[in-house]
């Protein structure tokens, strides 16, 4: 009976001895030690181009050698991070860098850089947005969000219609609710459309050039065409079928392309286990193809709230865009940069939304 050899001893001073069995690598700087470098050399950087009259003319070169120097550190960072801080750190840096990058334009504009007129301060826009959250425009009888505040003496002497009269005067509410409706009217077709011509190759050569040809109308170009299909042109219904057209032909083209690209198997595996018709589309052909159709309904979701925008540029007396154009069009920057606020605030909460579905509706992806 043979006996295993035995496990050779590591020479005094090997890398593998007892002392750093189970031990990570060395991680070389420690956190503090790596921003203050990062601090030093920044400072250093901005400090020899200020001093020698640089700074203005070159500061985009400035922002420029600083955003690497972060991303550098940042990587540097992200490496040693564990992995029961890793969200933390993500979270840092997509929060962290919008932050630093407010603080630098805030700078620009206060050094004399950029002009104060044109690309107000921060402070200014962030003071504008609270005005208009705070106080009811009484010229055109509306608000940013509708003062919610009043709820409870408008509900006790108007009832509901009090309240009601309450959110009616909110341009975010006027815009979310043109959003919500284009785009549940335009998604679901497109989705419904898109199955069938990723499955029917018969029903994909006859739409598909149309689609493809379509979809690169802009669609405030068709919006006159649309406003002449209905009895009155200049109500709600115009602006929620383009944004209902929108949507329509963005989630049919990539639902279409979601259900080619399902792997053969699953179907095979599928009707073996007796799966036909309707089972086979809910078990099998829908879930394979939702992470396509997701990413589809976000570019949908943007491209909506691009296009209400624009319409409410144009044919509005309420929504942020109508609010937006407004201030531009009485050169009132600071709540025209307001208004700009609160549609990417939009974005990013609907994205969000819209995220939390997918991770409902999908619970096998969550890892």
């Amino acid at each position: 009976m043979s006996v295993p050899a035995e496990r050779p001893l590591a020479a005094a001073g090997s890398p593998v001895g007892d002392a750093t069995i189970g031990k990570p690598p060395a991680a070389g700087l420690s956190l503090p030690a790596m921003l203050g470098i990062l601090a030093g050399v920044c400072l250093l950087w901005n400090g020899v181009l200020y001093l020698t009259g640089l700074w203005a003319p070159l500061w985009w070169l400035a922002l420029f050698v600083d955003f690497v120097l972060i991303v550098l550190v940042a990587e540097r960072i992200g490496r040693n991070v564990p992995p029961k801080r890793r969200k933390l750190y993500e979270r840092t840096l997509a929060f962290g860098f919008p932050v630093l990058a407010l603080v630098a334009w805030q700078l620009i504009v206060d050094a004399g850089i950029l002009n104060p007129l044109w690309f107000p301060q921060p402070t200014r826009i962030a003071a504008a947005l609270w005005d208009l959250t705070v106080h009811f425009d009484r010229f055109s009888g509306t608000s940013l969000l509708g003062r919610p505040w009043l709820i409870p003496w408008k509900f006790e002497s108007d009832g509901w219609a009090g309240v009601w009269s309450l959110f009616a005067e909110s341009h975010v509410w006027a815009t979310l609710g043109r959003v919500a409706a284009g785009f549940v009217i335009g998604a679901i077709p497109g989705i419904m459309l898109g199955v069938v011509m990723g499955i029917n190759q018969t029903v994909r050569l006859m739409l598909d050039t149309t689609l493809s040809a379509i979809y690169v109308l802009p669609k405030i170009a068709i919006f006159p065409i649309v406003m002449l299909m209905f009895a009155d042109p200049f109500g709600e219904g115009p602006k929620i079928a383009v944004v209902a057209l929108s949507v329509f032909f963005l989630m049919a083209i990539n639902t279409m392309a979601g259900v080619r690209d399902i792997d053969p198997v699953f179907v095979m595996a599928g009707r073996n286990y007796g799966a036909r018709g309707l089972p086979l589309y809910r078990h099998v052909i829908i879930p394979a193809a939702l992470p396509v159709i997701f990413a589809g309904l976000r570019l949908a979701l943007g491209t909506a709230l691009i296009v209400i925008i624009s319409i409410e540029f144009l044919r509005a007396k309420q929504g942020v865009g109508y609010m937006t154009f407004y201030y531009w069009e009485v050169l009132n920057p600071e709540k025209m940069y307001a208004g700009l606020v609160v549609v990417m605030i939009l974005g990013v909460v609907l994205t969000y939304g819209l995220q939390w579905l997918q991770k409902k509706l999908m619970p096998w992806a969550r890892g």
